[in-house]
This record gives C-alpha cells, structure tokens and sequence, in this order.
C-alpha cells in the first residue's frame, strides 16, 4: 500500500473520529474529573479522556438490594475496589487494573517494572475509540456501565436461585445521580437480570422472580495525594489492616507490609495539645430512618467524638443529616443507611479506602431496619406482664430497643473508622462498642430490672483505639514509641484486644472473648442468667402480648426467652478445654504469650453448663404450655419459630431437644475433646476429656427425676448426649485418643442400661459394630433467636 493510500486513509479515519460527538444532537454534557456526555435519543454515555496511564479509584456498589438477608444483596451495599487505568492499544483504551497485593516500595524503576511484569493484572473492559481530539479520546462508556459488576449473577446462581442474564432490553442509563464533580465521577445504571427462577428466596421478595431489577453504581475517583502518612498495623491494636508483599523491602525486614486502616485526619495546630481538625469525620445519617430511631442514632453515632476528644481533638467527629438531593452513594459521604430486608439479618460497616496506603475515603453503614423490633420482642419476652392495663405500655419495650439501636450505630461506624471487634471487652465492665453486647439484666425480686441494659457512651478500649489510629505523638517521641505507649499503659488498665477469629463457640479456646455475653466469669454470669431466665418464664403470661393478638404471636414471644441462655452457655463452654492467649508481641511486658487456664475455672464452668442439661431448666411449666395451641389460621410457623416433631401441636420435648442439642454441639466439639486429651497430657491437674464425660454422664443419664413429664424432658435430652458421643466418635476431625475414651463412655453407658433401658443399649452396641452406618436423627433446629440473624454477610463486611 503507497503512502498517499495510506495517509487519505489515517485523514478518513481521524475525521470519521472527530465528527462522531458533533453529529449527535442535544447531548447533555457533565464537566468533572471525567467529562461525560449522554444522548437521550440512544441512551448513550460518552466519555472522554484526556490523561493516559494515570492511576484512579474505581468503585462499584448496589443503589438498591434485592431485600433479602440471605442473597446478601442490600440496598448501599459497596463492591469492589479497584486502581485503574486507560491505556491506549491500536483503535483501543483498555481499562486496566493495577495487582495491589505485590509491590515494590521503591524509586528503582526497572525494580517496579519487574514486579509489575511479575503477577497477574486484569483487563476490566476494552473500548473502541470514538473520536480523537488532540490527546483527548472518546469512548462509549455504555456497554461497561451495564455489566453486572456487582456479580449478582453469580450470587444467585451460587444462592441455587436459577442462572440470570443482564437483559439489555430492560435496562437502562440512570441519569438522576449519574453526575460529575471535580474529583469524582459518579454513574449508575438500572439492571434487570433475566432468568428461570429455581429457589425459594427470590420467590418472597421479587414481584416477577425470572425478572430482578437492581441499580448499579459505578464511582471514578481522583486518588487521594501524598499528604497522607500510613499508620503501621499492631496486632495488639484493634484494627483492621491493608496487606501487602514489597519486593523491595531489605532481606533482613519482613516482605509482608501491614498499614491500618484510618480516615485522614490532621491538627489545624499540631503543637496545640486540644486542636480542631483541617476537615473534621464528618457522618451523614439517611433521611429515610424514622424517628425515635434517627434520634437515637444520631445520639449513638456522636458517642465516637468522645474518643476523638481525648485524643486531643475538638469536633473532629460530626454527625448530621445527609442533604436533600445528595446521594448516599456518592463518594463524597460518610454515610448511615437505614436498610430493609424481608428477614432480619446483620448490620454491617463497610470502607472504600486506598489500597495503596490504607486511607478511608468513604464509611457506608447499612443498618438492618428489623433488627429493632427484635430487640423490642427480647424485652417484651422479660416485662412481666407489660399489656396487663393497656396495649399502650409500649415504652418500656421501646426504650431497650433504642438503647441497643444507639450502641449498634456506634458499633457498625466504629468498623468504618477502621476497627475490628474486640469481644474480650465485655469481661472489663463493657470497655468497647465493639463488642457484641448481651443486655444487662438483673432481678428485683421477682421483676426484671431494664435500668441498665446496654451501655451509655463510648468505651475505654475505643478511646485506645481512636488514640492509635488518629493520636498524634508529641514532639520529640518517635511515632512507634508513642503507639506502643498507648496500648502498653491500656493492657497496664487491664484492658485486652480479641476479635472474631478467637470468639467464635463451635471450636473456640479463648476464656474471655465470647460473642453476647456479659461478666467477668462466663459461668458466674450463666448461672445468673438462668435463674433470671427462670423468673422470667415464671411471669410469663398472656399479657405479654397486646389485646386482640392471637396466642401464636404469644408463643413466637416466647422463643427469645427460652433460649435466652444461648450466647451465655456457648461463653462458659469456651472456657472447657481452652487457653488464656493474646496477640503478644516481642517486648510487650503485659501480655503473657499463652498459658492453661486454671482447672477450677474450667470445672465451675462444665458444673454451670451441664445445667444447661437438666430437665429442671429445660422442662417448660405445664401452665405455660396452655398458652401455645396450635398455630392459628395466618400465622404460620417461620424459621424463627419453634420447631418440632408432633404436628401442628407445640412440641415441649423439641423445644428441650433443640436447646440440649445447641449445648452438646458446642461441648462435645472434637476440636474441643482434642485440646482436652492434649491438656491432660501436659498437665495432669488439668480437666482432662475423662473428667468432662463422667460429669456429663452424672449430670444427664444419672439424673434421676420422678416426675413423669420432666422424666422424659430429661430421657430426650439423654438421648442427646448419647448421639453427640457418637457424632464425636465417628468425627474425621476427633484424634485416635478421644474417640477411644469415647467407645469406652459408650460402652458403659450401654452396660449400665441394659437392665432399665434395652433400647439405649441394643442401640450403642449396634452403633460400635458398624458405626460407619451411623446417621444421627437431627434435633428440632434451633430458631434465628440470635439479635442479628443466622446468615453471615460478605466476608468484607462487619457486624
């Protein structure tokens, strides 16, 4: 081909580019950090770039959920969050992601470049060039816009609710909050996903379940400068890190560098000991909360200047409304969002923060709306007698509700702010909103005392934190010295840092970090709350519901009180067979590494959940079992129901099974029977698993009863015990030694019924034969009577 072809054909090619934005007509035009242009007659974005290979934040999210706690998908719910690029190939800008998990911290070009040629990057999308003007280029940004970057997809496909498609016929641009500021660029876009329906949950909250119709947000963000200094990551800290590998770092420093999370927050005069911020936090609640509760948030949510104050800052933390027209999504707000699922579920704080350095650029709060009335229906289960004069008597109910609403708004904010729970916090009088928090309850005579059932302020152990991660050190100190200071003088107080990962019950070990509970000593506190518990269920009556309710709504008030006890047992088990630890680190003079805990603690503990065992406190008052006939006509049973085995009849003895079934899969955990036999081992005065399985044995199939219906309250729970033995002998994760001390448990337990009960022991001794055949008849499963529901959220999402 000549050169004169070729050149008539680059002058075709570059005309055809510049007249393509010039012959659409009445474009509507957005200057920004990208300037955009929409056609409303194609429904079109245009976008033009003008600055290649320049890093950006890229953020999408969710404007509106899809309403179920289960799916995951809620309204405000923020995505991924990407470093991207424009790069430019042939008649092509790629919109390239950056890999931010391997770096090279370092000026040495080729060194970066290695690195970078090293690990995989990822191409988001290619767009054909539009039109070129000078080093501006113009793409039709459309067809990116309308992907399901959210992955909605996928979850319900993984949700086993059918396989969706974006249906491009039935999506579209949405242009009410698709805007352009100067150092943002925000779009959104209206998706409906086409599919074949296949599972139950989109059925309940979808009008058209083979047709979902989301809105999808899309944020380009100027990346923060380099103003901002990272924070080093202290395990000891409570907070919560960005990891990443440096390639550069000195052979003789660790690889893996760690940075906190924190907003940036600086001193107008840093020399001043109490100084204003440069820009204060500022946290903007939705409109769309209701009162009391925006009032009660706004209260809780402020509790956080109170940390920030004694860090040495004057109205660093602010929380107002967010203004009319503004869009929580925009990247521009902190926000609190009042969400509504169809179930209740959890709340949960989340972050868009530079990958680079750990810099929060936007909190975004989602508060499950029902989570409320939970907490009402707890304290309405307690009140004796609250509807006895009038349905009005509401107050009380409602003034717990908020009490709990106020710390869950600090809580879910103080996960925006970049901290992690500390679930240790509950032994040292409350120290943290970071914690999950039972309420506190106690007994006046024979009525429940409200008075202080959750807490009023921000804890000590906050004050720990926000003076970590926004404190400043005096002139003079170095940095690493004046953090070490605040967390050694705080574990000098007494204070400690546990989170998620050591407070889980199923195979926790920790003694003191434990999720709804209260007290210093686990099994002090669920011996005091079985006994209020007890009074409780003793006042339990018809009016604990309003006149006119049916006596259904009675007994699904009655579920939280039953098993008001839970979270209190699942705190006194994780003491058996556990460990005094902490995140210690070299130097530290407070923090022991780990040691055993003492074996009268763990022995007060077994004696306190074995009673947990009994039929005394499981059996429920015949009286009480007047109050629950059939369900009636509309009020079906839900998962938050009791459940059991006799029909449409309320079962006494599955609500026995269900509530023995929850203790023995926590104590008869193998994890749990593993540390026992290995503790024993090391120390013989420790609890050893012999010792757990002879009181278990006494406690349980040697309680002999003569009252009929409390006789077979505790065979049921007997039967129990012997199916969880069983669980745990045939457990791949159960080491030779405990299943051995199981077979022999077994073995005696079928000896010593052989005279009075043939059954149990014609049943272990078939189990010993074969016990590969082994399937255990499951107990009636317990109800979602935790405060936030039974389905975890995304894994980067907190409660």
């Amino acid at each position: 081909m000549t050169l004169r072809i070729l050149l008539i054909l680059s002058f075709v090619i570059q005309s055809s580019f510049a007249q393509f934005l010039s012959k659409k007509t009445d474009l509507q035009t957005a200057n920004g950090f990208f300037t955009f242009h929409y056609d409303d007659s194609s429904g079109e974005i245009y976008m033009e770039v003008d600055e290649l290979d320049t890093e950006f934040l890229y953020v999408h999210s969710l404007k509106s959920g899809i309403g179920s706690n289960d799916l995951g998908l809620d309204r405000g719910q923020l995505g991924g969050t990407s470093i991207v690029k424009f790069i430019k190939a042939g008649n092509k800008l790629l919109l390239m992601e950056r890999n931010q998990d391997y770096r090279a911290m370092t000026d040495n070009s080729a060194e970066k470049k290695s690195i970078a040629e090293a690990f995989g990057k990822s191409v988001l999308y290619g767009f054909e060039i539009k039109e070129t003007k000078g080093k501006t280029y113009v793409i039709d940004l459309t067809p990116f816009l309308m992907e399901d970057a959210h992955q909605v997809t996928d979850k319900l496909k993984k949700a086993k609710e059918g396989t969706y498609k974006v249906d491009a016929t039935k999506s579209a641009i949405l242009m009410e909050n698709t805007k352009s500021f100067p150092k943002n660029t925000e779009f959104e876009a209206l998706l409906t996903l086409k599919g074949d329906p296949e599972g139950k949950m989109l059925r309940t909250v979808v009008p058209t379940p083979g047709l979902v119709t989301i809105v999808q947000h899309h944020s380009f963000v100027e990346l923060p400068d380099d103003g901002y200094t990272p924070r080093e990551f202290d395990p000891r800290a409570g907070l919560n890190a960005v990891t990443f590998m440096d390639f550069a770092s000195p052979i003789q420093e660790s690889i893996t560098k760690r940075f906190i999370r924190r907003h940036r927050l600086e001193k107008k005069n840093p020399e001043a000991e109490i100084s204003e911020p440069v820009e204060p936090i500022i946290y903007y609640l939705d409109p769309g909360t209701p009162e009391p509760v925006r009032s009660a948030l706004l209260e809780g949510v402020s509790w956080w200047d109170q940390a920030f104050a004694a860090a040495g800052y004057k109205n660093a933390f602010q929380v107002k409304m967010l203004p009319e027209g503004a869009d929580p999504m925009d990247l521009r707000y902190n926000v609190v969002q009042w969400v509504h699922r169809s179930t209740r579920g959890w709340s949960y704080g989340a972050s868009v923060s530079d990958p680079r350095t750990g810099e929060i650029l936007k909190g975004h709060v989602s508060l499950g709306s029902l989570r409320i009335r939970q907490d009402f229906l707890i304290a309405q289960a307690l009140m004796n007698k609250p509807f006895a004069k009038s349905n009005d008597n509401y107050e009380p109910m409602l003034e717990m509700a908020l009490a709990r609403i106020r710390q869950l708004g600090a809580h879910e904010v103080g996960h925006t702010l970049g901290f992690s729970h500390n679930f240790a916090a509950s032994v040292n009088d409350r120290a943290s909103v970071m914690d999950y928090p039972h309420p506190t309850l106690t007994l006046k005579g024979k009525e429940v005392d409200f008075s202080n059932a959750y807490d009023t302020g921000i804890g000590e152990w906050d004050k720990v934190t926000v003076a970590y991660a926004y404190g400043n050190a005096p002139d003079g100190d170095s940095e690493e010295k004046f953090l070490d200071k605040i967390l050694t003088d705080a574990e000098a107080k007494g204070l400690r840092f546990i989170t998620d990962s050591d407070a889980r019950a199923a195979d926790g070990a920790h003694p003191d970090a434990h999720l709804w509970d209260n007290g210093a000593s686990a099994s002090e506190e669920l011996k005091n709350v079985l006994k209020l518990r007890q009074q409780a269920i003793q006042n339990f009556s018809i009016d604990n519901i309003k006149d006119g309710e049916a006596y259904s709504v009675l007994e699904d008030v009655f579920v939280p009180l039953y098993f008001y006890h839970r979270y209190q047992t699942e705190a006194a088990i994780k003491v058996i067979g556990g460990q005094e630890y902490n995140y210690a680190v070299k130097g530290d003079p407070n923090l022991v590494p780990v040691a055993f805990i003492d074996t009268k603690t763990q022995e007060d503990a077994l004696k306190s959940v074995l009673l947990t065992l009994n039929a005394e406190h499981l059996a429920i008052p015949k009286d009480k079992l007047a109050l629950f006939p059939p369900r009636a006509f509309g009020y079906e049973r839900t998962r938050e129901s009791f459940k059991g085995d006799t029909g449409v009849t309320f079962d006494a003895l599955g609500a026995a099974a269900t509530a023995s079934d929850m203790t023995l899969t926590f104590l008869l955990n193998p994890e749990r029977a593993n540390r026992l036999v290995e503790n024993h081992a090391i120390d013989n005065d420790q609890l050893g698993l012999d010792g757990l399985l002879e009181a278990l044995e006494n406690a349980t199939l040697g309680n002999k009863i003569k009252d009929d219906y409390k006789k077979e309250v505790q065979h049921t729970i007997n039967h129990n015990v012997i199916k969880h033995l069983k669980n745990l002998y045939v457990s791949k994760k159960a080491i030779p030694q405990v299943k051995a001390k199981i077979y022999s448990e077994l073995t005696k337990i079928a000896e010593n019924a052989r005279d009075e009960n043939r059954y149990v022991t014609t049943d272990i001794e078939q189990f010993l034969k074969e016990p590969q055949k082994f399937e255990a008849l499951p107990s009636p499963t317990i109800p979602d009577g935790s405060p936030i529901g039974s389905y975890m959220c995304p894994v980067n999402l907190y409660e």
